[in-house]
């Protein structure tokens, strides 16, 4: 068993902002969830968040979603998402394109992104072994 620790860096561009929380997940092409959603406390510590990394099914990608509490509409929405595919987990840093939440496209069958801007999640990973 393999433990994935993405810290969050940067999110680089102008907008794209800090998220409040940096929710984890693990969706087939079908977008069913493989694996539990792994939802990060506020963003003081992000850093803390591990990701299993199993055997997957052919497809399956690690998403991550960008939420913000919006205070005056006392709720959480996602602003964006960015993903990682299974063959891009490597030690070290990576940076990935961010995505605009319409909603979330887990099948990646339509994605836009964020900005006509260039826009990425600047992560590094970590991996652990058990």
């Amino acid at each position: 068993l393999t433990l994935l620790q993405p810290r969050l860096q940067e999110v680089g561009g102008a907008g794209a902002g800090s998220p409040d929380s940096f929710p984890a997940r693990v969706p087939d092409l079908n977008g069913i969830d493989l694996t539990p959603v792994q939802d990060t406390p506020v963003a003081s510590r992000k850093e803390d968040t591990y990701k299993h990394i199993e055997k997957f099914t052919k497809g399956a990608a690690i998403f991550f979603e960008f939420k913000h509490y919006k205070p005056k509409k006392r709720f959480t929405s996602t602003k964006c998402f960015a993903f990682m595919e299974m063959d891009e987990i490597k030690p070290g840093p990576i940076i990935i394109e961010l995505y605009k939440k319409q909603p979330t496209d887990f099948k990646r069958k339509k994605l836009q992104l964020l900005t006509k801007k260039p826009l990425y999640l600047h992560l590094h990973q970590t991996l652990h072994k058990e």
